[in-house]
């Protein structure tokens, strides 16, 4: 016997069934300002201070006061930093996100933690399991402190040589390059614990602006963005980054308004980030503090409309409870809607879930000391900067290489840098050379120029060492040409040798210079022992230009010295 068939009707949507999460019942205990301060990022000195400190007790204001969602935590040692985010901890009603910027690892803000050479580095040895083994170091050290999300890596390509605040700290110029390192980096880092950002979107490369000072300004459309500065963020987004950090950088060509930052820009925080894109995670406005935003707009609005274009978390408000304030006027008024406040709120307490902070927010001191800077993480620091050194012109290299001898040691630096060429120096005498160093700095005029000279005309060779970096608030990036010209004058009578322990782009001052060119990236202990190393022939030289150097010296560009 057939059955009958059922008689059917229409179909009815049944709802999922909804299980409300730790993150739903937190949200719904919050007040519209505690809302708000979860959003909020302020920064905060990793130096010592006393618990009882005006310092301090500004710090636990925030957390008790304003109920911010987490930290930006700068400069100090790993102990104080770990025993003052520990303290915070205990005093917050909820765990607070803690961030550091850790561009170059964790020595970038621990005091003794692991430095690595800066990212462009890693373009010149272009190897994922550097970059890898960069992000795991890295993330290893950092959650040992208390610091759960760092602001790295840098996705922007450094097409333009007048850049004067990304340069050494991009990979390199090259999109598929550039986007396979970070990629790494972000494997490495998130495998072992540490939440990374890719910033700064859509891409601060091809600036020639310091956006702490002004707006700088992109001229590029769709299609060239599209093709060329989005690409790393691409794979940034497929690699699993936490979160993406925005430019105050201008793009005319997507805005009626010319100089209008991409920060508070809804075209590009929301409709390219979010929709085309897909990105989903944190959106962190780049330091709301910077000239570029707070001359314009102020504390409150800047605030607002970085919120409103497609921000989640505000960083470094000029005036903490002015943006507290606009922030929770704008949603009483109906400019921000709730449903948009609680979107944010909710992906700032679901990565805190995700960290587990609602189960141990602090940190075992006891355990900081076997772990920050260890002995194998700085040989892994070290090996990355041996092979990233990258000799552009040869000159008489090779004379330095083969012998020892007399050697005057000019080194440049800022005034803050103390400590530039002193294990340059020291490791050139290890390896049987006899040093002669002179010291030069910004502010140094023509008698130190002329001591200079002196002790120049008193040895048969000559190394300069320059650390020419970016300085946010400076606006340019160059030798002094007192210094060009001495460099100048220098090469064209004895054997010299420029090391670039900074910018790689010092050729461009130097028209008719006939010594060795030889490119460091970073003056950080590795790469001055590993300058010494190769001057001295005890390691080869393999690295290769990620960006390029004029026509004369394409990307890929490097000579190449082996061994005997």
């Amino acid at each position: 016997m057939i059955p009958t068939p059922m008689a059917t009707g229409p179909d009815v949507e049944i709802p999922a069934p909804h299980f409300e999460t730790r993150v739903d019942s937190l949200i719904r205990t919050l007040t519209l300002r505690e809302k708000v301060g979860q959003l909020i990022i302020p920064w905060l000195s990793g130096s010592y201070t006393s618990f009882d400190s005006e310092a301090f007790e500004r710090a636990r204001r925030w957390v008790d006061s304003t109920r911010v969602g987490g930290i930006i935590v700068s400069v100090g040692s790993p102990l104080d930093i770990a025993s003052k985010l520990n303290r915070l901890q205990e005093t917050s009603e909820l765990p607070l996100l803690v961030a550091a910027d850790l561009e170059w690892g964790s020595g970038m803000r621990l005091l003794g933690g692991t430095e690595f050479p800066m990212a462009m580095a890693l373009g010149a040895t272009d190897r994922e399991l550097d970059a890898y083994e960069m992000g795991r170091v890295t993330a290893i050290e950092a959650r040992a402190v208390g610091i759960h999300l760092t602001f790295s890596p840098v996705a922007d390509l450094n097409s333009n040589p007048e850049n004067p605040i990304i340069n050494t700290r991009s990979h390199g110029e090259d999109p598929k390059a550039v986007s396979k390192l970070i990629s790494a980096y972000i494997r490495g880092a998130s495998e072992h614990g540490l939440f990374t950002t890719a910033k700064h979107f859509p891409g601060h490369g091809d600036t020639g602006t310091d956006s702490h000072i002004d707006v700088p300004v992109l001229d590029a459309c769709w299609d060239r963005l599209d093709s060329l500065e989005l690409v790393p963020f691409r794979s940034a987004i497929a690699a699993g980054v936490t979160a993406v950090m925005t430019a105050h950088i201008a793009l005319p060509c997507f805005h009626e308004q010319e100089n209008l930052p991409a920060t508070l820009s809804p075209v590009l925080m929301t409709e390219i980030l979010r929709d085309s894109l897909g990105f989903e995670g944190l959106v962190f406005t780049d330091a709301l503090i910077m000239g570029a935003i707070v001359n314009e707009y102020g504390s409150g609005e800047s605030a607002v409309r970085a919120f409103e274009a497609g921000s989640d978390l505000l960083l470094i408000p000029s005036n903490i409870p002015e943006a507290v304030n606009a922030m929770v006027a704008a949603v009483e008024s109906g400019r921000i809607t709730q449903a948009r406040l609680d979107s944010s709120v909710a992906r700032m307490l679901a990565l805190k879930e995700t960290a587990q902070l609602f189960d141990r927010r602090t940190v075992d001191l006891n355990a900081v000391p076997e772990t920050v800077g260890n002995s194998e993480f700085q040989d892994i620091a070290d090996d990355i900067a041996a092979r990233a050194l990258t000799l552009v012109q040869p000159g008489q290299i090779d004379s330095f290489r083969s012998q020892t001898g007399r050697t005057a040691l000019i080194t440049y630096a800022e005034e803050t840098n103390l400590t530039l060429g002193q294990v340059l120096s020291e490791r050139l005498r290890i390896r049987g050379d006899t040093v002669n160093p002179f010291r030069l700095y910004p502010s140094s005029g023509p008698m130190s120029y002329d001591s200079a000279r002196t002790i120049i005309s008193n040895n048969p060779r000559v190394v300069f060492a320059s650390s020419v970096r970016f300085i946010a608030w400076r606006g340019h990036i160059a030798l002094p040409d007192s210094l060009a010209a001495l460099v100048l004058e220098t090469s064209a009578n004895k054997p010299t040798v420029l090391a670039s322990l900074g910018s790689p782009y010092l050729m461009n001052q130097l028209p008719g210079y006939e010594g060795a060119y030889l490119i460091a990236w970073s003056a950080v202990t590795a790469t001055e022992r590993a300058v010494a190393d190769a001057l001295t022939g005890r390691i080869e030289i393999t690295g290769r230009l990620p960006i390029r150097l004029g026509p004369e010296y394409p990307r890929g560009h490097g000579h190449i010295i082996r061994s005997p």
